[in-house]
């Protein structure tokens, strides 16, 4: 009898091992995948840290954001919608870049000029019809120069002509939030109805400011384009302060007269990345200097602080209830950065919102609860709190196994 008692427990054992060995949890390092995911853009802030901005703005419309964040230090009639001129191109020059990305086209792809691209006027590389240049060198143009011609041939070669163009860029547009924009033209040329606004045109620069492949050419300050033919034209940043401000590597400029002097701008230092955009000014010089006010204000007195890295373990352990295990550990599920200002740090606070228990089962990455983030006893951000490991509920096939052992020891 008992012999019987002993194959029956060892059968039922044998067929609850089976789920289990499914439940294992892989702690092998997944293999790279051929398109690694890109970081998405962030959004931009609700509302800017400050309530006005702190220098003097002689223009229409401005904005400065910090571009890992998001977060916006001050603006300044940051959604009336307005002309920007050549600053419409920084959305022609994303879509390239996406396009590129993507594999839609590469940078050595041959464009044959079209009578529509070579006939744009206001800035140009002076290219011909006929004449033939590659996707690389369009680009730099459009980037460096701001050439019109460089920008509706780009437009055609990517989508077919420049107002398939213009149909992706306002959808673009949309995906990013931008909902005083309106394009109508692919290069800023006055159009009627063609319009954006400081906050969207910060919107689709951060977004524009993502690729790696976009710095390579905004830094560039003087080059020169071979037509094929015998002619060259010399290529001039319009981009001032990237010899002008140190840390500007990038940025796109715009001027006509209903617009007046425009430019979207970013600079680096110590890590942080800020962005500023200028929008109506009076003069060239003028939007440059307010750009540098703007730069030197956010530098001086904020700084990104690390507050969270995804993973971290958080102290202790939290209890489970019916549990093959009477506690799971827990970890920070996210990771979190904040913009403050210098000095700040120490204001900062973490506060565990946790339960005082959990039921089994638990499953590994689920989330738990949270750490609230306190800066003077304000809560500015929530970090998610997620279990390390799995808890199994105790169940049928848990007690078996526990009384097929003892029985093992007593026999």
């Amino acid at each position: 009898m008992r012999k019987c008692l002993i194959l029956l427990l060892l059968a039922a054992l044998l067929a609850g091992c089976v789920p289990c060995a499914c439940a294992e949890i892989d702690l092998s390092t997944p293999e790279a995948t051929s398109e690694p995911e890109s970081d998405p853009t962030p959004e931009l802030s609700v509302a800017p840290l400050m309530d006005a901005p702190p220098i003097s703005l002689n223009c229409a419309s401005a904005l400065l954001v910090e571009a890992q964040s998001g977060q916006i230090i001050f603006e300044m009639n940051a959604d009336a919608p307005r002309a920007v001129a050549s600053v419409t191109k920084v959305m022609t020059i994303l879509l390239t870049l996406e396009a590129l990305e993507s594999g839609r086209i590469a940078l050595d792809d041959s464009v044959t000029i079209s009578e529509s691209a070579s006939g744009m006027g206001g800035s140009q590389v002076l290219l011909d019809t006929g004449e033939t240049q590659t996707i690389d060198i369009l680009l730099k143009s459009m980037i460096v120069g701001s050439a019109n011609d460089a920008a509706v041939a780009l437009a055609e070669a990517i989508y077919g002509s420049e107002e398939l163009c213009v149909s992706r860029m306002n959808e673009r547009a949309a995906e990013l939030g931008m909902a005083d924009t309106h394009f109508v033209n692919c290069t800023g040329l006055p159009a009627e109805g063609q319009q954006t606004s400081a906050r969207d045109v910060a919107r689709m620069s951060m977004a524009m400011f993502k690729h790696p492949l976009y710095f390579e050419y905004s830094h560039i300050w003087l080059d020169e384009v071979d037509h094929g033919d015998g002619r060259v034209t010399q290529l001039t940043n319009t981009n001032k302060l990237i010899r002008l401000y140190d840390g500007c590597d990038g940025g796109k400029t715009g001027s006509t007269n209903e617009a007046g002097y425009c430019i979207s701008a970013t600079a680096q230092r110590s890590g942080m990345r800020l962005i500023a955009v200028v929008l109506g000014a009076s003069s060239g010089t003028e939007r440059f200097d307010i750009a540098q006010e703007m730069f030197d204000y956010g530098f001086a007195n904020y700084r990104l602080y690390p507050v969270a890295e995804r993973g971290t373990k958080v102290r202790g352990s939290l209890p489970v209830t019916g549990g093959r295990s009477d506690s799971v550990t827990l970890e920070l599920d996210a990771d979190l950065t904040l913009l403050i200002v210098k000095g700040d740090e120490q204001n900062i606070q973490l506060i565990p919102n946790l339960p005082q228990s959990v039921q089994a089962a638990v499953t590994a990455g689920e989330r738990i609860g949270s750490v609230d983030v306190q800066l003077d006893g304000r809560t500015v951000a929530s970090i998610p709190v997620a279990a390390s490991q799995s808890v199994e509920p105790k169940g049928f096939l848990y007690s078996l196994r526990r009384l097929w052992s003892k029985w093992l020891i007593g026999y």
